[in-house]
């Protein structure tokens, strides 16, 4: 393989698109109870207690949680930093305490802070350290999910696409020396940073996460000892390591650390009968050391093409809240807030075999009581405050107002140029040159597009050879075929012959941790939009060739910027950028999801910008809607998505 700046040729050549739109998973756990916010009220004082202490200390004994000496019930749920704007965070944990939660459950995803390998990205909505922080600020306590994988519906299961470009190949998730090496070199850089932040040092972090749902994948007791002694290096010995795995015998059996090294932690899916699974999780723990814990998850996922979710409260209303709190049961909500699949990062998941491929929306509101905007004047929002406030010694606080909302009306839009009008201007972009055609991974190229060249003697009769788009719409997160590159994995044929002698030339785009933080192919979108008049008649501007178009609207005064929703009701497919963030991926033709979220911090007062990557087909009038709800009714039909 080589690689060399890009020249330009007079040649007869054919493309492969590759649109890499990504996510994550977390191979969620289920909705249930959850306890009392105080941590010793109508609890029965009889059960002996630890050794009183006179540092912080949050530690397990006799079968509860103790915390500074007193029995403590975690009442948790996940927010992820990495789904929600920094300007937003306070926002979203001053509801999740308005709810009545006093743990803050997170994942860490290695790809966010690790996008090419030893360039480290640690600030904006990958500064984690300031989250922690501010969940410190604001009272709450932390469980903190480090992987290396997490799943969460993110892409490749948190993992860094890079992983997959390592020859020879990777065994990941497995105790393989050259993927523990790498794993190594990651916690090296990231445990050092939370250190500080744990409860015996003055900080929120009360238990931290080995691997994540081990048991449903593998069975490497190796891998799963190694990151312990990885963990309790960097961390110390005092700190609680748990692992998360689905409450059955066979996923406990292979994902558990017999012992009292580490905690066995369950989660269930909704409608599960918790006691026998509470009596099934103490045999995988130590005696005196199984508090009963369930990371509890409501039925939120959603994948392209699904139907739009039925959201009942029969569940809430069926709950044994009375003997959870009495028997100071712990549970974390997978999701309190779901936030945003902002960028390329959106995960997704397979079906029966690798061929039913089901990418993951935008949109990672989950039907979670805390709305993917924040909103809490929901039905959820106020059963579980309503239950939580009944059974709490404190009062909690008062629910904030839902954030205002705008929607700054049509946004009408031109055609910059086709998207392989770039070619005209690429010189800075490094070819890669191959025999056969390669992965993305390989090429270097995670996420954007890729295109792939290859010549062949053109037909006698003029005709032209019609190529299929082959689209990365997310690698895969969870399951047995996360070794998930993307691009052309294997020979092209020509009327029964292989070509050869192929060209790849990157074509990236603005993600959601890029550095640097700008992208010269969106930036001309922006100088020729401002550069040219907006006044051109439609018709001249529609085109089924993936193409950019830009549009613009204005916000008159500094306080009417508020969150708004970009409707793609009537286009086809594609991505969006708002004043060069990635808000993410539309496909309204598959649905359910019509319209993307834009937060008020990332617009502007006076002019904000709209650039639109269209894939297949604009909506004639080449407009679109700044409006103030979300939509999530667009047409869903059974999804055919041809992965690569």
């Amino acid at each position: 393989m080589a690689r060399k700046r890009s020249t330009r040729t007079r040649t007869t050549f054919f493309f492969f698109t590759l649109l890499s739109i990504i996510a994550f998973c977390a191979f969620v756990p289920v909705f249930a109870p959850l306890p009392s916010l105080s941590s010793h009220s109508h609890y029965d004082h009889s059960h002996s207690q630890p050794k009183k202490v006179t540092a912080q200390k949050f530690e397990i004994a006799n079968d509860m949680f103790w915390k500074d000496g007193q029995p403590f019930q975690i009442i948790g749920g996940d927010l992820h930093y990495f789904r929600v704007l920094p300007e937003y965070w306070e926002d979203r944990l001053l509801r999740a305490k308005a709810l009545g939660l006093n743990t803050i459950q997170t994942y860490v995803p290695w790809n966010l802070h690790e996008p090419k390998p030893g360039k480290l990205v640690f600030e904006g909505i990958a500064d984690i350290v300031s989250f922690l922080k501010l969940c410190h600020k604001l009272g709450f306590l932390v469980m903190l999910r480090a992987g290396p994988y997490i799943c969460a519906e993110w892409d490749l299961g948190g993992f860094p696409a890079w992983l997959l470009a390592t020859e020879p190949a990777l065994r990941l998730r497995s105790s393989d020396p050259a993927f523990l090496h790498l794993v190594e070199r990651w916690w090296e850089i990231l445990l050092p940073k939370v250190a500080p932040l744990l409860y015996e040092n003055g900080g929120p972090i009360i238990m931290v996460q080995i691997e994540n749902e081990y048991g449903s994948y593998g069975n490497d007791k190796a891998y799963l000892h190694h990151l312990v002694t990885l963990a309790r290096g960097h961390l110390g010995d005092d700190i609680i390591l748990y692992t998360t795995d689905g409450g059955t015998r066979e996923t406990l059996e292979k994902g558990t650390i017999y012992g009292d090294a580490v905690f066995s932690a369950v989660d269930f899916t909704t409608g599960d009968e918790p006691w026998p699974i509470f009596e099934l999780q103490k045999k995988f723990n130590a005696p005196g050391k199984s508090p009963p814990l369930s990371a509890f998850t409501q039925a939120g996922l959603q994948h392209i093409g699904e139907r739009s979710l039925q959201r009942l409260m029969l569940i809430l209303q069926q709950l044994p809240w009375k003997r959870f709190w009495h028997e100071m049961v712990s549970a974390v909500l997978y999701m309190a807030h779901g936030g945003t699949n902002f960028g390329f990062y959106n995960g997704a998941n397979t079906g029966g075999d690798e061929s039913e491929y089901k990418p993951d929306l935008t949109s990672y509101d989950y039907d979670a009581p805390i709305r993917e905007t924040g909103d809490v004047d929901n039905a959820k929002f106020k059963a579980l405050r309503s239950v939580i406030q009944k059974y709490s010694a404190e009062s909690l606080p008062s629910v904030p107002t839902n954030n205002e909302k705008a929607g700054y009306g049509p946004i009408h839009l031109q055609k910059k140029e086709f998207l392989f009008d770039i070619l005209n201007r690429i010189d800075y972009i490094d070819l890669v040159e191959s025999e056969n055609p390669i992965s993305m991974e390989s090429v270097g190229q995670m996420f954007g597009f890729l295109l792939y060249v290859s010549e062949y003697a053109a037909k006698a009769d003029g005709s032209i050879l019609s190529i299929p788009k082959v689209e990365n719409m997310g690698r895969i997160n969870y399951g047995p075929y996360m070794f998930d590159r993307k691009g052309i994995l294997s020979s092209v044929y020509l009327d029964g012959r292989v070509l050869h002698r192929w060209k790849m030339l990157p074509f990236p785009l603005n993600n959601l941790n890029e550095v640097p933080k700008t992208n010269p192919i969106i930036q001309d979108s922006y100088s020729e939009f401002k550069k040219k008049s907006a006044r051109r008649k439609a018709k001249e501007n529609v085109s089924e060739e993936p193409a950019f178009y830009a549009g613009h609207f204005t916000i008159v005064k500094e306080n009417d910027i508020k969150d708004t929703f970009i409707s793609f009701s009537g286009w086809g497919k594609g991505i969006a950028f708002v004043n060069e963030f990635n808000i993410g991926r539309y496909w309204p033709m598959m649905g359910p999801q019509c319209s993307l979220y834009v937060p008020a911090p990332v617009l502007q007062q006076g002019e904000n910008v709209v650039v639109v990557l269209e894939l297949e087909s604009p909506n004639p009038k080449l407009v679109i809607h700044s409006v103030d709800q979300p939509d999530f009714t667009c047409r869903s039909s059974k999804l055919n998505v041809r992965q690569l």
